[in-house]
């Protein structure tokens, strides 16, 4: 397994793979996989895009994650500033970070790919905070979870309703730059 940066380009070239993977780690329905697509596709040329990739050996993609940064007008951002409190608001949304994705194929996890990938994409973000949105979960069974815990994610906001997915999502934040030790 290889981690590499990805361009913008790069990740369009890619971009059928990306949704595969985002597929099958999320579990969605393929109907909605192709709106995700348009999403996914539009997100490179978002300021402050950073985007990494896991490939295998013989090129396949094993994983992705990427971000940028978080500002008022983008759908994501809003919603969670609807959500918060103001104080909640200065302290992360203020020069955020967003990790949009970040996501391994079911059958390559548990082997460090998403924690090489979470490091990499926070070592290249630009911001104080990031934040993110993970689905409710039990936190010790869930690996992404136990990952986002063991790299000092705490809780924003618990058991949030995103528009047009009926499951509740946490968001997570922690500021970065990470400390040299953070993720284990």
């Amino acid at each position: 397994m290889r981690l590499v940066a990805w361009q913008p380009d790069d990740l369009l070239r890619r971009l059928d793979d990306v949704v595969s993977v985002y597929g099958a780690a999320m579990g969605y329905r393929k109907e909605l996989l192709q709106t995700r697509r348009g999403y996914i596709g539009s997100h490179v040329r978002r300021p402050g895009f950073r985007a990494v990739a896991t490939l295998t050996t013989e090129g396949g993609l094993a994983g992705f994650g990427y971000g940028y940064t978080s500002a008022p007008g983008q759908w994501w951002h809003d919603q969670v500033r609807s959500a918060v409190d103001e104080t909640a608001r200065r302290q992360w949304l203020t020069d955020c970070f967003e990790v949009v994705e970040l996501h391994v194929r079911p059958a390559a996890q548990g082997h460090g790919i998403g924690a090489r990938q979470l490091r990499a994409l926070l070592a290249m973000a630009d911001g104080k905070t990031v934040l993110l949105s993970t689905p409710e979960a039990d936190e010790q069974v869930s690996r992404a979870w136990r990952l986002y815990r063991r790299f000092g994610f705490t809780d924003v906001l618990r058991s949030f309703l995103f528009p047009g997915d009926e499951r509740p999502f946490a968001i997570l934040g922690r500021e970065i730059p990470l400390p040299a030790e953070a993720g284990g």
